[in-house]
């Protein structure tokens, strides 16, 4: 009973957090309210809380909960984004003067090229965008002139844009840069300052790649440059929270220091523990994650130290608690919600999987160790699934023979880092000395983490299942804690519906357009297979076709036709999504009158030899592609005046595409061909009924037929 209580309280705690929308949504909010509520009546009880306290906690907990809604991240009235007109003028960039202090050291944007970097002033936050990275540092005062503007939504939720990322941090608007900002002052913040040096000293000991590996195992990948080769590999092999700022690094750094002080008195043991703590905080930053395990680690330390026992899921929460009093937009925050995910699967499963384990083993003297040892990596990975799913739609296959075979070398890199980082400041002369070992042992970690990222299946693509199925999912796992087959066939049950209702909707017959920057990509998906349309071949089209790709479970496309009459410079990128690519060269279409791009079920025919109409065919059916008006133009004209509504040749359409808002003759001509459904991409406000406009940023989903 006491475990599916908490089974049913974690369940309501995780209605509140999936992004669920409309009515539904919100039914289920009260739903997850409710489930928490009768959780802390329980437990109170348990705890022996007469009447009045229970009462209390019955109206503390929605306070909390309000108070987390309130508090959410809002533009005050002195925010940077206030100097931008109100709708419909709100896109057009505005030139204006800022002056702030830098949050961070500047940051490279990845494929974006340039580099990116957060301006405080005192009414709230903006980020700054420059092509040149430039040299300034964390905690100078800057004046900088440029285009201000809000940024951009993603068009797809699974394209999440600017917008997204930065209203988690409270910010609200871009300012791109052309010119080099004005340097006001240079204070040397010593955190940063330190910070600064420590990974300079590895990156420049180990390499961009080895010391980007031991810079991020004392510092943590986010404050840390590594080569995006290495992040990929670490995040296929399902390791990425090595590289992450964690409870493991500060339990590593907690028992190295205990350790040395175990003989000292009380007083001198507890200021190495919380001096320890406080510079894990202070070197890592004040993450989710650092916090976390820095507020769990006090607690649990003052419990031990003055006699008590301590409760680990008790200091979970307690934690929780303090961290969204002070910080309620970390309840969104992922690396926030795989932390506590993953450290209350240990917390509430791990010694029972351990047991498990050793029971199904063969006896012998290395049972318990392997007991162990695979206990802790299957705990938090069931736990953070269902996370996992929801934000990357992405399983890493063997993330748990990963984690045991890469933990042996963990431990000591991590404290031979932490080594190296104190050496770098204090006795620099030392890091050659520390530099070699650790440097061989960090090249074994890489050689096995690419070794496992490379296996087949490395990273299992199932696709981003609707927040429904995630839900039922979460539910589906809870039985396991639980004692007693019938629970365990429940769960079961549970994990079958799940996976046959994903798999419907991943092999259902549809069409996806998505509108962004004035481009277009179409998707289309038969039975489990994808093929792709886009009338651009730049960098960014191709990154956001592998997102939609990974984000709808398809490990590559059967083809991908590139509408873009000018010549792409990213075939390689290109070419990494699907075996079969075909592109316009020397302003010619890619496909000719008479030729076909076809994979089972999925099928590109051209109509003309002098435009982009195409007939997309998805399983048994047909969509009327009209990218531009020439392309309708000449659909119109291979039709003849003959054609009329009722002509074979114009019926029978299961929908028609038009990259371009039609005019009142052109809607006329394309309705007579009585399509089921029809699309439009760009700004329509006023569409006439039966018609649907994508937006300036946006998506139309719907089945092919």
């Amino acid at each position: 009973m006491p475990l599916l209580t908490v089974s049913l309280a974690l369940a309501g705690l995780a209605l509140g957090v999936l992004p669920l929308e409309g009515a539904a949504g919100e039914w289920l909010r009260v739903v997850g309210l409710l489930l928490v509520l009768g959780f802390s009546w329980w437990r109170a009880g348990q705890l022996g809380a007469g009447l009045a306290a229970r009462l209390a906690l019955l109206l503390l907990v929605p306070a909390l909960l309000l108070w987390g809604v309130v508090r959410q991240p809002q533009p005050g009235p002195a925010d940077p984004v206030r100097l931008l007109p109100a709708a419909p003028m709100s896109a057009v960039p505005q030139q204006v003067r800022l002056r702030g202090t830098l949050v961070a050291d500047p940051r490279p944007r990845g494929d974006q090229g340039g580099c990116s970097a957060v301006l405080e002033q005192t009414g709230g936050r903006t980020e700054l965008l420059w092509r040149q990275c430039p040299a300034v540092q964390q905690g100078w005062r800057l004046e900088v002139d440029g285009l201000l503007r809000r940024p951009a939504s993603g068009p797809h939720p699974l394209l999440s844009g600017p917008a997204e990322r930065l209203a988690r941090q409270g910010i609200w608007s871009q300012l791109r840069l052309e010119d080099p900002p004005t340097v006001l002052e240079r204070p040397a913040p010593p955190i940063a300052e330190v910070r600064r040096r420590m990974a300079a000293a590895l990156l420049a000991s180990g390499g961009p790649e080895r010391g980007g590996v031991l810079a991020a195992l004392v510092l943590g990948s986010a404050v840390v440059p590594l080569p995006a080769e290495v992040r990929e590999a670490f995040r296929a092999a399902g390791l990425s929270h090595a590289l992450a700022a964690s409870g493991f690094h500060l339990t590593v750094l907690l028992g190295a220091v205990m350790a040395l002080g175990r003989r000292l008195p009380r007083p001198p043991r507890a200021a190495l523990a919380i001096g320890a703590m406080l510079l894990f905080l202070l070197l890592a930053g004040p993450q989710p994650s650092v916090v976390r395990a820095v507020l769990m680690g006090g607690v649990a330390f003052a419990v031990l130290e003055g006699g008590g026992r301590s409760r680990p899921l008790g200091v979970l929460l307690l934690s929780v608690l303090v961290m969204l009093l002070v910080r309620p937009n970390w309840l969104l925050d992922v690396g926030f919600q795989l932390s506590v995910a993953a450290t209350a699967g240990l917390i509430l499963t791990a010694s029972d999987l351990e047991q498990a384990l050793q029971r199904w083993l063969p006896a012998g003297e290395g049972s318990g160790w392997i007991g162990a040892g695979l206990a802790v990596p299957v705990a938090a990975s069931l736990w953070t699934l269902p996370l996992q799913l929801l934000h990357f739609g992405v399983v890493p296959l063997y993330a748990v023979p990963a984690n045991l075979v890469v933990a042996p070398l963990l431990t000591p890199l991590t404290l031979g880092a932490m080594a190296m980082a104190l050496c770098a400041v204090t006795l620099p002369a030392l890091l050659p000395l520390l530099a070699w070992p650790l440097g061989a042992l960090c090249g074994l970690l890489l050689l096995l983490v690419r070794g496992f990222a490379a296996l087949p299946m490395a990273q299992w693509q199932v696709g981003r299942p609707i927040p429904w199925l995630v839900l039922l999912l979460f539910l589906s796992l809870l039985p396991w804690l639980l004692q007693g087959q019938r629970w365990r066939r429940l769960g079961l049950a549970g994990l079958g519906l799940t996976l046959a209702l994903h798999l419907s909707l991943l092999g259902a017959d549809r069409l996806l357009l998505v509108h962004q920057w004035g481009g277009d990509l179409l998707l289309a998906r038969h039975r489990g297979r994808g093929a792709l349309i886009s009338l651009r071949a730049d960098g960014l089209s191709c990154s956001s076709a592998a997102r939609l790709a990974t984000g709808l479970g398809l490990s590559r496309y059967d083809w991908i036709a590139l509408l873009d009459p000018v010549a792409s410079d990213e075939h390689a990128c290109w070419q990494q999504q699907s075996p079969l690519v075909l592109a316009a060269s020397e302003g010619r279409a890619p496909l000719l009158p008479g030729q076909r791009l076809e994979s089972p079920g999925l099928a590109l025919t051209p109509l003309s030899a002098d435009s982009h109409a195409h007939v997309l065919t998805v399983g048994s059916h047909r969509w009327l592609l009209l990218p531009d008006r020439q392309s309708l133009l000449a659909w119109q004209q291979q039709l003849g005046p003959e054609a009329g509504p009722g002509s074979d040749r114009a019926d029978g359409w299961s929908g028609t595409w038009l990259g371009f808002q039609p005019w009142p003759l052109e809607r006329q001509a394309v309705a007579a061909a009585a399509p089921r459904r029809l699309w439009v991409s760009g700004e329509w406000p006023d569409a006439p009924s039966g018609w649907q406009a994508s937006g300036g940023s946006g998506a139309l989903d719907s089945p092919a037929g």
